[in-house]
């Protein structure tokens, strides 16, 4: 097997041991899981998942694996798909991975502990979904970060996040170095996915967390089965190679097994608080601040300037409100309904909440606007001037639910408790919790899937 960077990175895969992950990186990882699980059988009740399972025509319930929160079963494939665009659907799902890593690796590695015939040890799932989550995040970083693959029109959801979601299924099926480079290798022809979906407020963002868990799944069979993937894959130069089609000259394969094994990736990854895109969270927080730091309530609030970078503005800067995921991209919208509904959870997603006449007073007070010296990724800087002629400003760098600002352990369980309520009933859902936060003592998990069935 010629030496590629692939072929290393495989390497890379293959010699990771759980007892390299540090406690506090696996406790973060269950919480990740438990949150992701959560998020994703609220998501079974929405309509995109509900027109995926009509194209798809699902309608059984004998099947290889289950459709989390539906009384279905599906093949393999199919079942990681629209599970994860249902852990994408309603923009709860964690972010700062390949962008949305949770709703790519778990779908995929669930999916493939279904069609396990022997038992799966809780480490092995656990390692499995941190690679999964090391893996996509790598990719991403290699072709320069998230702006700048994402600025060039990629979903990186989709395109790295392929990568994360064979990464974790290869290891939970035991592949070796070469198969592993195999499944990554074929999990370039199962990338794709574009920011297009933003100019019409249209749910294709949601298929890309499906896509990628689909494809991730597939390529990692492909390479059990025998079947070779390109080794040149990730070369930085390669004609047809992902960092030659997808990336430019900003790509630096490089990272890819730099320093493997050291911050792990998943501590990088941010839990969410709010039910929109984590771009406009900052926003969201820089308003808590800036009301209650200084006495103020909304009915004080006269008028609001935002500046954002031309990036963030591209992404989640309008005003347009004719859907829900153009709701869920919008930072004056976000603003708008923290103002208006002290909050922005699902409730403030439904097509009510954002047609609310009352919500044009706020989008109508707020003054968005690009600043050409931001950086692509600094946080917006809020202004709100009040009634009486005050004045007061605040850039939240470090918003709710991220690495260095986390969501309190017990928010975290209380978020996911409420979700998976709208679904399952109270005894399933604490079992659920309790297998998942004792997860790595377990000697077999295939018993979770159970749990996952309404």
């Amino acid at each position: 097997m010629a030496e590629t960077i692939l072929v290393a990175f495989a390497g890379k895969i293959a010699a990771t041991d759980f007892s390299d992950f540090p406690e506090a990186t696996i406790g973060k990882a269950r919480l990740h899981i438990l949150d992701t699980i959560g998020v994703s059988i609220a998501g079974s009740t929405s309509i995109e998942t509900k027109l995926v399972i009509e194209a798809s025509g699902l309608n059984k319930t004998t099947g290889e694996a289950c459709v989390w929160g539906l009384p279905l079963k599906a093949d393999a494939r199919t079942a990681a798909f629209v599970n994860g665009v249902s852990a994408h659907a309603f923009e709860l799902d964690d972010s700062g991975g390949c962008d949305h890593s949770g709703a790519v690796v778990l779908p995929a590695v669930i999916a493939a502990l279904e069609t396990s015939n022997s038992p799966v040890d809780g480490r092995l799932f656990l390692k499995s979904v941190l690679l999964g989550y090391e893996v996509g995040r790598r990719v991403l970083e290699a072709t320069g970060g998230y702006e700048a693959h994402n600025g060039n029109g990629w979903h990186s959801t989709g395109t790295c996040g392929t990568f994360g979601a064979a990464a974790a299924v290869a290891t939970l099926m035991g592949l070796d170095e070469d198969r592993i480079a195999s499944a990554l290798g074929c999990a370039l022809s199962y990338s794709g996915g574009t920011w297009a979906f933003i100019h019409d407020g249209g749910p294709a963002k949601k298929l890309h967390a499906g896509r990628a868990a689909e494809g991730g799944l597939i390529a990692a069979r492909l390479a059990r089965a025998g079947f070779a993937g390109p080794r040149s894959a990730l070369d930085a130069k390669a004609w047809g190679s992902f960092f030659q089609t997808f990336g430019d000259h900003r790509a630096v394969p490089e990272v890819l097994c730099h320093e493997f094994g050291q911050d792990w990736r998943l501590n990088r990854c941010s839990i969410k608080p709010h039910a929109t895109c984590r771009g406009t969270h900052s926003a969201i927080d820089a308003v808590d601040h800036l009301l209650s730091g200084n006495g103020l309530t909304s009915s004080d609030v006269a008028s609001l300037t935002i500046d954002m970078s031309g990036f963030q503005f591209g992404m989640c800067g309008h005003k347009s409100l004719g859907s829900r995921a153009q709701a869920q991209m919008s930072l004056p919208y976000a603003v708008a309904a923290r103002l208006h509904y002290g909050k922005v959870s699902l409730a403030e997603l439904e097509e009510g909440a954002w047609r609310n006449p009352a919500i044009d007073k706020w989008l109508n007070r707020q003054t968005v606007r690009i600043n050409d010296a931001m950086r692509d990724e600094d946080e917006p800087s809020v202004e709100i001037r009040a009634h009486d002629g005050r004045s007061f400003a605040a850039t939240v760098e470090h918003p709710l639910g991220g690495p260095l600002n986390p969501l309190s352990n017990e928010r975290i369980l209380a978020k996911y408790t409420d979700l998976a309520h709208a679904v399952l009933p109270e005894a399933r859902v604490t079992a659920l919790r309790d297998m998942i936060l004792d997860i790595d003592s377990i000697a077999d998990i295939r018993p979770l899937i159970d749990l996952l069935k309404p």
